[in-house]
């Protein structure tokens, strides 16, 4: 998986590439032959007494120093600005994928594993990858080349060289296999921190109301150290790697100074070319050392390139059609068709054989108890979920076949849990129409119950509104969401319990307000609260994912014993 990753978004900068290899090469070939010409200074120049080598050579030398020198700078600037590009690419890709996920792969994977795969996980392979260029293309040259010049100055001390690396190899191996499990636990543990930490937050609220701070503090503090625990085991291995490397490394130079010494006292060797091949013997270990300290990196990188592709490779259970449907003939009509749906791995469905239609003008409201499956029946109708059985048809068109965007443009969907964005009052609305005027916007709002308090702001329109509308009450949050679907007109309005947040009075002046702006959409509500759907055109009663009844309020009463059953409850609340 991290050589497709790395394949596939590295191709766009070939040309890049190209030339951190080329200045690379060059770079590299440029400090393998300097130790050979300091063996000639030493051997030509300084024991022979001519100084006039020595600074021809020294010059020589500089001249190729400087080659290096350049070479690396530029090869570091390109490698690096392709590494950046490459992360840039891969979460951008990542974003669509997630975008393009139905709510069923959302909750698969989970909010916080995925802002953790977009995140650190991209930025372990993108790691990996910057290091490649600056410096694991110069290792293995650096590597072969030094052999070569090794062998050139004195074969008769080749054999330490063939001794040292695989020893070094060995151990980099043995240690690289007892760090690879490591970091792919320390990733999942990684995830488990961020779902706490991010329940925690989200959640502050009920938690101090619960006196369960002490609670979710140890159980942070377990995740926490779980966490610590595995970082800590591969750490340790982790730490031992560059000792072993400079244990050979020295072992190795120590043995090239005694048994280079004895050449040298047999005359068989100069003393320029023992300083020569020490230098290209460090050359070499170095070159495996930072293959190692590589090596260290492709492990995690392949966790993390391995969990990214699980996201790049789930296909959305909501699929667009190759050419959908951009263009309908009627407006706002509604229906299901025997519908059914389950959540992939449960036993039992949540919606069994529901059929209705709704027409424009008409108000419809959905009413049951807790988990009878009325937000999942309205989330079938802009797609949010694919149902598992059955048809849901709108303006005589299977949901399926739309193009999406048609099909969206055509619903304004507030959700049960209304959301807003980072940023201002004004900016919240133009999710519903981007190129709403001040105008529209003040209309909507005031249709909404909302015209008042966003007044009252210190900036009107322009008042910032916190993640997640914190800085705002439940009910102008919801009263800003309402306003938010409004203002883009639909021809189908989903209201799925967004009400709730609002007290009786406010609630009445709204949906008298609502009236005549969808005089002639179809109007989906679900409602907890019975009196605010007396007065729709037909009511849905839903019981265990089945519809039980459907008519009037006052056909239900007589027909429907649930309807009735919810009714009364409400009224003995109320009484009490």
């Amino acid at each position: 998986m991290l050589v497709r990753i790395l394949r596939e978004h590295l191709r766009p900068y070939k040309r890049w590439i190209t030339a951190v290899i080329v200045l690379q090469l060059v770079g590299t070939i440029a400090s393998l032959y300097l130790p050979s010409l300091n063996a000639d200074i030493i051997d030509n120049g300084v024991v022979k007494g001519d100084t006039a080598y020595i600074l021809r050579t020294g010059g020589w030398m500089l001249g190729v120093s400087l080659i290096q020198i350049a070479c690396t700078i530029t090869a570091v600037f390109f490698g690096a600005r392709t590494a950046m590009a490459f992360g840039r690419d891969l979460r951008s890709r990542i974003f669509q994928k997630v975008g393009s996920f139905s709510s069923r792969e959302v909750g698969q994977f989970g909010a916080p594993s995925l802002i953790t795969r977009n995140t650190n996980d991209v930025q372990q392979v993108q790691m990996l990858a910057m290091l490649t260029f600056t410096m694991m293309i110069s290792a293995p040259i650096t590597l072969v080349g030094g052999v070569i010049m090794a062998l050139r100055e004195d074969i008769g001390l080749s054999w330490l060289v063939a001794a040292a690396i695989p020893v070094l190899v060995a151990i980099v191996g043995f240690i690289l296999s007892r760090m690879i499990p490591g970091f792919r636990l320390m990733q999942t543990r990684l995830d488990t921190v961020n779902q706490v930490m991010r329940e925690q937050i989200t959640g502050i609220r009920v938690i101090r109301a619960f006196v369960r701070e002490p609670y979710e503090t140890e159980r942070f503090g377990e995740a926490n150290t779980d966490l610590t625990d595995v970082s800590i085991t591969v750490g340790r291995w982790m730490s031992a790697i560059f000792p072993s490397v400079m244990l050979v490394l020295n072992a190795s130079s120590v043995a090239v100074l005694w048994f280079g010494g004895i050449r040298i006292d047999a005359e068989t060797m100069q003393i320029g070319a023992l300083t020569a091949f020490l230098a290209y013997l460090i050359q070499i270990l170095m070159a495996v050392m930072m293959s190692t300290f590589m090596l260290v990196m492709v492990p995690r990188a392949a966790v993390s390139a391995d969990r990214i592709g699980e996201v790049l490779d789930t296909d959305s259970s909501v699929v667009p059609p190759p050419e959908g449907v951009k263009e309908v003939s009627t407006r706002g009509e509604l229906e299901l068709r025997n519908v059914d749906f389950m959540y992939q791995g449960a036993t039992h469905p949540v919606l069994k054989d529901i059929s209705f239609a709704a027409q424009p003008g008409q108000t419809t409201a959905i009413v049951g108890s807790t988990g009878a499956g009325k937000s999942t029946l309205i989330n079938l109708i802009p797609r949010l979920f694919d149902a598992t059985g059955g048809t849901v048809v709108v303006d005589g068109v299977d949901v399926r076949e739309y193009d999406p965007e048609t099909l969206w443009s055509r619903i304004g969907l507030v959700p049960q849990k209304a959301y807003l964005f980072s940023g201002t009052v004004a900016s919240n609305l133009r999710y519903g129409k981007p190129d709403a005027t001040e105008a529209e916007m003040w209309e909507a709002l005031e249709i909404a119950q909302a015209k008042d308090f966003v007044e009252a702001m210190p900036g009107g329109l322009e008042s910032p509104i916190a993640q997640g509308g914190t800085n705002v009450s439940g009910g102008q949050r919801q009263r800003i969401a309402i306003a938010r679907a409004l203002i883009r007109r639909p021809e189908v309005y989903l209201f799925d319990d967004s009400f709730s947040a609002l007290d009786v009075a406010t609630d009445a002046r709204l949906r008298k307000a609502l009236k005549p702006v969808t005089a002639d959409s179809t109007v989906l509500i679900v409602a907890q609260r019975v009196f605010t759907i007396t007065d729709a055109d037909r009511i849905v009663v839903l019981e265990d994912g089945a519809v039980v009844g459907l008519g009037t309020h006052e056909e239900l009463l007589e027909s429907c014993p649930t309807y009735v059953e919810i009714v009364e409850s409400q009224l003995k609340a109320e009484a009490s």
